[in-house]
């Protein structure tokens, strides 16, 4: 039997202290001295995935995290995925496949199964590699929730690992933070807390020096580093909390320049895949804003609608908030529309679901402006694909976009009217060759619908997007080709802010690595 890798677990006081960016920074800052590493989440709960080279479904942290280590994305790394539904509900992925909608008791009856899943995982991951890096989800002291832990210090038992606890001190009351969840956590699980790590900081680190004492003097147990704030990664969010710091551009602030494009992503109470449109971030001429305010929705030089956990209810959450009639009035006025995935569906005339599958509406209007009609059924598609251009729109040329890599991750089936067009033309789906065509155009070719998530990480579709819309506002570009850093260099960068501010030395015993 082959020696089992070595564990080091990152834990955080709450939600998006940034355990998923401290774990992909480790990968790469481990990958880089040699040492064979994979990453490991036993329980994600997240609206943005990614789909594996074998057609299977995990979370977006644990891919990114996968490709800071250098290694395939493999669904060990995550083998529970909860996707939120309204209704207090989530979609349960086991496995990377769906096992159905279910509410938290029903969930926690499989408990029992969960943890046998859990475990086999992690085992496979240490048989196959030198250090796993674990990943906790929330708070371990979150003391209602303890007894039926399956993804916090029951994977630090099972694993027997260490663990080095992560505060966010931009949040602030970063101490209260640190010292309330050791106190909370029970004696044996506190033990295996082995670090500190203060995240999120900006100033003068010589100012926490009582702090930093007081921690070590209390438990005993080292802050390993204070590491800065690290802005504008291209490296994408676990799930839409994230989008809560960014600021929300509203029409009394000020507005983005005449010089660059504005991109409008609505922002859909059930936004999934929010991840789509890092890489347009990260272009010098181009605004992106996720807009709440419908107000918003005229001005833009490209509105998108994202992809959505729940089509049908954040369909209805639009003609609730009035933005219906402002994206017909922009297709009326030819100003670009793009649908991704949910959005596309929302797009369509209908979105049939005589199943029940994804809500309790048999048949429900869409918005109107492609000829599709999309028809739920139980079946999720999860794939890999490769396509390209089938029909010129502000995409561009198939000549200009090249070859087009992405996803598809939906349980509806479009299917277009005899007059659509569709915009894309699906090559490959998880390797295989096959021929399938994607989406649709609006009859007046102002309105793209598509369901293949990552197109912005093509550069090439990117940049003949981008040229489009410059040409029709009149501006030229501010940067030209590499102006947008690839994610190798990222992930690089992220790394090297860690490995500057982290005592790696220490880290790397407390692994027991050295």
């Amino acid at each position: 039997m082959p020696e089992l890798a070595r564990t080091l677990m990152i834990q955080g006081t709450a939600s998006a202290v940034g355990k998923s960016l401290m774990v992909a920074a480790l990968c790469r800052i481990f990958r880089r001295d040699g040492i064979r590493v994979a990453p490991f989440k036993a329980q994600n709960m997240a609206l943005n995935s990614f789909v594996t080279s074998d057609g299977l479904e995990i979370g977006r942290a644990q891919a990114v995290q996968a490709e800071a280590a250098g290694i395939e994305p493999a669904v060990e790394m995550n083998p529970i995925l909860l996707k939120p539904e309204p209704g207090m509900r989530s979609q349960v992925v086991v496995m990377g496949k769906s096992r159905g909608s279910m509410t938290w008791p029903e969930y926690s009856r499989l408990k029992p199964e969960m943890r046998d899943v859990i475990a086999r995982s992690l085992q496979t991951l240490r048989e196959k590699y030198q250090l796993v890096v674990i990943e906790g989800a929330g708070s371990p002291a979150e003391i209602n929730l303890t007894s039926d832990d399956i993804v916090n210090m029951h994977v630090a038992r099972i694993a027997d690992a260490p663990v080095v606890l992560v505060g966010d001190i931009d949040r602030g009351g970063v101490f209260a933070q640190l010292v309330g969840t050791m106190e909370l956590l029970a004696p044996a699980d506190r033990a295996r807390i082995a670090g500190f790590i203060i995240n999120k900081f900006r100033g003068e680190k010589s100012l926490l020096a009582p702090g930093l004492d007081f921690l070590a003097a209390r438990f005993g147990v080292p802050v390993l580093g204070v590491v800065d704030q690290v802005d504008k990664l291209r490296i994408a969010d676990e799930d839409s909390v994230a989008l809560d710091d960014r600021p929300r551009r509203r029409r009394r602030l000020q507005e983005p320049p005449s010089s660059s494009i504005d991109i409008a992503v609505i922002r859909l109470p059930s936004i999934a895949n929010f991840d789509d449109f890092v890489a347009l971030e990260h272009e010098p001429d181009v605004t992106l804003r996720f807009i709440f305010d419908v107000g918003e929705v005229r001005r833009a030089d490209l509105l998108v609608i994202p992809g959505s956990k729940s089509t049908v209810s954040d369909l209805k959450w639009l003609r609730r908030e009035f933005f219906v009639e402002e994206i017909v009035e922009r297709a009326f006025h030819n100003r670009p529309i793009l649908g991704i995935c949910g959005g596309c569906q929302m797009l369509g005339e209908w979105i049939e679901d005589p199943e029940r599958v994804e809500s309790k509406h048999r048949r429900t209007e869409g918005i109107c402006l492609l000829p599709i009609t999309t028809r739920f059924e139980r079946g999720k598609l999860t794939a890999q694909v490769k396509a390209r251009v089938a029909s010129p729109t502000f995409f561009g040329t198939a000549e200009e976009a090249g070859e087009i890599s992405g996803y598809e991750i939906h349980m509806g089936r479009v299917e277009r009217d005899d007059i659509a067009t569709a915009p894309f033309q699906i090559v490959a789906r998880n390797g295989e060759p096959c021929t399938a065509a994607d989406g649709a155009i609006s009859l007046d070719d102002v309105t793209v619908g598509t369901m293949i998530h990552g197109l912005f990480e093509n550069d090439a579709l990117r940049a003949a997007m981008l040229r489009t819309l410059r040409k029709r506002k009149g501006i030229r570009a501010a940067g030209g080709p590499g102006a947008i850093a690839s994610r190798e260099a990222e992930y690089d960068r992220l790394a090297a802010a860690v490995r500057e501010q982290v005592d790696l030395a220490a880290l790397q015993r407390i692994a027991g690595l050295i």
